[in-house]
C-alpha cells in the first residue's frame, strides 16, 4: 500500500478529489515516517523534507519548485511539478495589463468618479513588438495570444531554435541585448536558475526603451536595483511584477510606492486543485506501473 501525504493550502480539495478519485492501493497518511508520496506547496515542505525517510516521489502543486531545488536540501526522490495549465492565465494577466496601459483605461476610471471628459492619444497593439523569455508552453500560449491581437512576437531561450510557429524570430540568450532592443513588451516567463538570476539588470535593460516589464516566471530575474534604475532612465516605462525574490514583499519596499511599478501578489496563474491532481492521477497510474512521469523535474538543471 502506498501512503500519501497532502501538505497544501488546499487540503481540504486534495482530500476530496482523491476520496472521488479511490485510486488503487493508495492511502491517506498523517505520519511523516510513512509517507512514499507527498503532494505538496514547495513552500510548506522545503525545510522539512528530513522529516519524511521513506519519501520515494514528491509532486509538487506548482509549477515552480525553487523551494526545493535548493543545493543544501535533499534530492534523492522524484520530484514532479504541474505544467500545461498556465498559458492561458499568464496570456489573460499580460494582455489585461497592456490593454490597460496602452488604452489608459484606470485613466478613463478615475476620471469618470471626477466626471471629466478628456481623450487620450494611442497606438494599436499591431506596430507593436513582444518579446518573450521563455519558449515553453506558457511563452508559446501567449505567442499565439499576442500574435492575435496582430503583435510581432520574438523570443528568447537557450538555443535560439524552436519547433513553434507563434514567434516571428527566436534569438538565443547570448543574443538577449539585440532581442531587448526591439521589445515594446517584454515578458519573462524563466525558470529559476542560476543562469536567470539577475538576468534583467540596468546593464540588459539599458538596450529598452519605454519598455513595459512583465515578470510572470521567477523572481530571481529581476535585480530590483538595476529595475529601479532602467526606470528613472525611461528604458521600462512600467514594470508589472508578480513575483519577487522574496515573498511576500517587504512593506518598506521602494517598489510598493514607485508609480511606474505594478505588484501583485504571485496571482498571475494559479494552480486549481482540480487541474493538478489530473496531473497527479495521470502520474500516479505511471508510478505504480513503474513508467517515466510526466513533468519530472531535473535538480541539475533546475526545471
Amino acid at each position: 500500500m502506498n501512503k500519501l501525504l497532502i501538505v497544501a493550502r488546499q487540503y481540504d480539495d486534495y482530500r476530496k478529489l482523491l476520496a472521488q478519485a479511490q485510486l488503487p492501493a493508495l492511502e491517506i497518511t498523517e505520519d511523516p515516517a510513512q509517507a512514499s508520496i507527498i503532494l505538496a506547496d514547495p513552500p510548506r515542505i522545503a525545510a522539512y523534507l528530513e522529516r519524511y525517510p521513506a519519501l520515494r516521489w514528491l509532486q509538487s502543486t506548482y509549477a515552480g519548485i525553487d523551494a526545493l531545488i535548493r543545493p543544501d536540501i535533499r534530492q534523492d526522490y522524484t520530484l514532479t511539478n504541474i505544467r500545461g495549465h498556465f498559458g492561458q492565465l499568464i496570456a489573460e494577466y499580460v494582455m489585461g495589463y497592456t490593454l490597460d496601459h496602452t488604452r489608459q483605461l484606470s485613466l478613463y476610471r478615475q476620471q469618470q468618479s471626477q466626471a471629466q471628459w478628456r481623450r487620450f492619444p494611442y497606438s494599436p497593439l499591431d506596430k507593436r513588438t513582444m518579446v518573450i523569455l521563455g519558449t515553453g508552453s506558457i511563452g508559446t500560449h501567449l505567442a499565439r495570444v499576442a500574435k492575435a491581437f496582430g503583435l510581432e512576437v520574438i523570443g528568447i531561450n537557450r538555443s535560439g531554435q524552436t519547433g513553434e510557429t507563434s514567434f516571428d524570430r527566436i534569438y538565443p540568450l547570448t543574443q538577449l541585448a539585440d532581442g531587448l532592443a526591439t521589445a515594446d513588451i517584454l515578458v519573462s516567463t524563466l525558470p529559476a536558475t542560476t543562469e536567470t538570476d539577475d538576468l534583467f539588470n540596468a546593464r540588459t535593460l539599458s538596450h529598452c526603451r519605454n519598455t513595459l516589464l512583465f515578470n510572470v516566471g521567477r523572481g530571481n530575474a529581476v535585480c530590483e536595483q538595476g529595475l529601479l534604475t532602467a526606470i528613472e532612465q525611461g528604458c521600462v516605462t512600467h514594470a508589472y511584477l508578480d513575483v519577487f525574490k522574496q515573498e511576500p514583499l517587504n512593506e518598506s519596499h521602494p517598489f510598493w510606492q514607485n508609480p511606474n511599478i505594478t505588484i501583485t501578489p504571485h496571482i498571475a496563474a494559479e494552480s486549481f486543485p482540480e487541474q493538478v491532481f489530473e496531473i497527479f492521477k495521470a502520474n500516479y497510474q505511471r508510478y505504480i506501473q513503474q513508467q517515466p512521469m510526466m513533468y519530472q523535474v531535473d535538480f541539475n538543471r533546475g526545471y
